[in-house]
């Protein structure tokens, strides 16, 4: 399971240097919970293992910044502005008429993230399954009834009558 959008936020604010309950804070918990949403967060093992793999700035008062080095800043790419999405294409997603076909093609896209192609697919699974008991109650027992009464000992038809 991926990180949620709240998870990363968490890891993103620990990264800065904030406390865990600070950082559960920004991360959108509620003030009143976020001591205990963050002790909870930080024993998350997916947290953890996002963590793992960076260093957690522990001077928040004093700010370093480092010089580019000439190759970074030769290769790099524009930042995106806040709130635009890398991976997302408009245009890619109005080329779909019907909100099914998007939904099986995002599900399908290997290269978007695993919890949005899950997602989709939970929404796309009333489509495509329907569920065992749509018909109610009453009906089930009445069909299960047919079902039981059609077989060797049930009730036969009534004699033929003679007409003349």
């Amino acid at each position: 399971m991926a990180l949620t959008p709240k998870k990363r936020a968490f890891v993103n604010a620990l990264r800065g240097g904030a406390s865990n309950k600070d950082a559960a804070i920004a991360a959108g918990y509620a003030a009143s919970s976020a001591s205990a949403a963050g002790s909870r967060l930080a024993k998350d093992p997916y947290v953890m293992a996002a963590l793992a793999g960076s260093s957690i700035n522990r001077k928040v008062n004093k700010i370093v910044k480092a010089q580019p080095s000439k190759q970074a800043t030769e290769n790099a790419t524009p930042a995106p502005e806040a709130g635009d999405d890398p991976d997302f294409d408009l245009s890619k997603m109005l080329s779909y008429a019907d909100p099914k076909d998007f939904l099986m093609a995002t599900m399908n896209d290997h290269g978007s993230e695993k919890k949005l192609r899950v997602d989709a697919a939970k929404a796309l699974m009333p489509f495509m399954h329907t569920r065992k008991g749509e018909a109610g109650k009453k009906v089930e027992r009445e069909n299960a009834a047919k079902a039981a009464g059609a077989g060797r000992f049930g009730a036969s038809p009534p004699p033929l009558k003679a007409v003349k």
